[in-house]
């Protein structure tokens, strides 16, 4: 039987979730979007989750569950984020319009659960993004947390940012056991 490990991949509206999940699931992403409108302009939207599966060595399995990125789907996040390993949340750096909704879902995160996570600025490319590097500078609620950079159209991206989470989980499992 395989052993199963849950990742949860949040993040405000439009800011890559299933973009993130799509670029690395081995199944095509089972996704709750529906069309809703947005300033004049027509956008999917997840509404329950996205959910995506990789298979590691081993008998291992990687779910991804999406969150839904708008506020009025919030309920969604604590059915989601049980049992899970830790948790990546998705900001779109080239947008600092959703930073205080990021950082809302950030602080709903951190009193749901005390898993690990990262944040991951999507959209490194675009012209004025936030980075990793000027990431506490700009947004100084990012202080403490691991910030990294993220394409989540490109398979490496989203590896190295599931790589950083899983450091932080074994760090994570490190320290409790030195602990007692």
């Amino acid at each position: 039987m395989a052993e199963v490990y849950k990742i949860v991949v949040t993040g405000p509206f439009d800011s890559g979730k299933t973009t993130f999940i799509g670029s690395i699931s081995e199944i095509d992403v089972v996704s709750t979007e529906r069309t809703t409108r947005v300033g004049g302009k027509r956008h999917s939207t997840t509404v329950a989750m996205d959910f995506g599966r990789i298979t590691l060595r081993e008998g291992r399995v990687l779910f991804l569950y999406g969150t839904p990125g708008q506020g009025r789907f919030d309920f969604m996040w604590e059915i989601l984020s049980e049992g899970m390993l830790g948790y990546v949340l998705l900001l779109d750096g080239s947008r600092p319009d959703t930073f205080e909704e990021g950082l809302r879902i950030l602080d709903a995160f951190e009193r749901i659960s005390e898993a690990p996570h990262v944040v991951a600025l999507t959209r490194p490319e675009a012209p004025g993004s936030l980075h990793a590097s000027n990431a506490a500078r700009r947004v100084p609620a990012l202080e403490g947390h691991t910030v990294c950079e993220c394409d989540a159209r490109r398979l490496n991206d989203v590896k190295d940012v599931l790589l950083e989470l899983l450091e932080a989980v074994l760090a994570g499992a490190e320290a409790r056991a030195q602990a007692g």
